[in-house]
């Protein structure tokens, strides 16, 4: 199992002995030109998590390309790149220009911006012919449907998911108006947890292929319970925003919750909430 962080949830840059404690680390997502993002306020917190409504900021891709990958290089960790755009034509020509990176996650999924981009599996399929990578789709849980979303881009030629995406949400202030200038945002963090369980349960089951699962992980429990659910590999995301310990502290605390669970390793809990367990063997092309 790779713990890695979710794209958007850490600055390996600025936090580079965070990023070190990852067995891979995922940048934020690139588009082929440069982004402001949203109006802020674009952050807020909730009860049980935040909303963000960053709107894909980033520099575009010929500027990550020359200044901010060669830097990423250096924190001598895998790195996998988050892809953007709004047409397949955008994700498939970023995928053409990577090459010696551990794989490609195409974000499928942001709920924060408004260009309708092509379906899920039209753009996986650009990709797949554009870049020999591995490529890991990151879906969303709000489709009614997510399984045959999976089962698609997995036809498309998909070497792995990563689940979930943030739900799009709303925070009211004290005069009962949005908290974020967009007026929604992505809801991450604790509450995500049962909707990213069932996610990774439905897609595992459809598809079998290798899934990176995130969504409310905030300890070892909940990392094991992803891959209870089929989940090959474990994502952190808003925790690493209160805790840059994290990753050290959910690896050590996997080691309680196997021995509460019964097994000797998360290897030994893959798929075990489907009533079997199976080898973490993948047969995605992907290595720490």
């Amino acid at each position: 199992m790779l713990l890695l962080n979710a794209s958007g949830c850490l600055d390996a840059l600025t936090a580079p002995e965070v990023a070190r404690q990852l067995d891979a680390f995922v940048t934020k997502t690139i588009t082929p030109l440069p982004r402001e993002g949203n109006a802020p306020p674009r952050i807020a917190e909730t009860a049980h998590g935040m909303l963000n409504a960053i709107g894909l900021a980033n520099p575009g891709r010929e500027r990550f390309l020359a200044e901010q990958l060669p830097r990423l290089r250096e924190l001598g960790v895998p790195l996998w790149v988050s892809v953007g755009g709004f047409c397949a034509a955008d994700y498939a020509d970023t995928c053409a220009a990577l090459e010696d990176v551990a794989a490609i996650e195409l974000n499928l999924s942001c709920p924060n911006v408004d260009e309708a981009a092509d379906s899920a599996a039209e753009i996986v399929a650009a990709c797949r012919s554009a870049s020999d990578l591995p490529l890991f789709a990151k879906l969303s849980a709000a489709h009614p449907d997510v399984a045959a979303v999976a089962r698609a881009v997995a036809a498309a030629g998909a070497d792995g998911l990563s689940l979930i995406n943030t739900l799009r949400g709303t925070a009211l202030d004290r005069r009962l108006r949005p908290v974020l200038a967009r007026g929604s945002g992505g809801l991450s963090g604790p509450a995500l947890k049962p909707v990213a369980l069932y996610a990774v349960s439905a897609c595992h089951e459809a598809t079998g292929l290798p899934i990176v699962g995130m969504g409310g992980v905030q300890t070892g429990r909940d990392a094991l319970e992803l891959v209870a659910c089929g989940a090959r590999h474990v994502a952190l995301g808003t925790v690493l925003f209160a805790d840059p310990g994290a990753p050290s502290r959910v690896r050590s605390e996997l080691v309680a919750a196997c021995a509460d669970a019964g097994v000797a390793d998360p290897d030994d809990a893959y798929g075990l909430a489907h009533g079997s367990s199976k080898s973490l063997e993948s047969p995605a092309r992907v290595t720490a």
